[in-house]
């Protein structure tokens, strides 16, 4: 860990036994054990809650950017035309009816082509109606009564 041999460790201990004494050793030793103890748990809690937040930082990320796709797909299909644009002119036929003749019997035939315009449909952001009510300064209301 700290790169402590045993005879390190072995020096550290006769010279807390000269110091502290036989007696006050085992205390001292058990109260050292303590704070080591206090000291790992408090260090292992910090780092547990780093690394959680560090997860909860990526699933913020991640479900932010998951929302951000969702809006730019959204985006695509509002702004992309899904249906083929109505061209200008469609041609529609007419009947046309020829006169009987002594050989042939009455028959109607399909024959001329007329392009007929095709109207574009009403934009759904625009109202489809201007609004009706005056403005409170209009001269042509009568006046108000109170």
């Amino acid at each position: 860990m700290f790169g402590i041999s045993f005879s390190e460790l072995l020096l550290v201990g006769l010279v807390a036994l000269l110091v502290l004494g036989p007696e006050r050793l085992p205390g001292a030793a058990r109260t050292a054990g303590l704070w080591v103890g206090r000291l790992k748990r408090s260090f292992n809690a910090i780092k547990q809650e780093v690394e959680r937040e560090i997860g909860a930082d990526e699933i913020r990320r991640q479900l932010h950017n998951e929302h951000i796709l969702s809006l730019e797909q959204e985006a695509r299909k509002i702004f992309t035309p899904t249906q083929q644009e109505p061209t200008p002119f469609q041609p529609v036929a007419t009947p046309t009816i020829h006169a009987p003749s002594a050989e042939s019997a009455p028959a109607e035939t399909l024959t001329a082509v007329e392009p007929v315009p095709v109207v574009a449909p009403a934009d759904p952001v625009a109202p489809a109606v201007a609004p009706t009510t005056p403005a409170p300064h209009d001269t042509t209301l009568p006046p108000r009564v109170s």
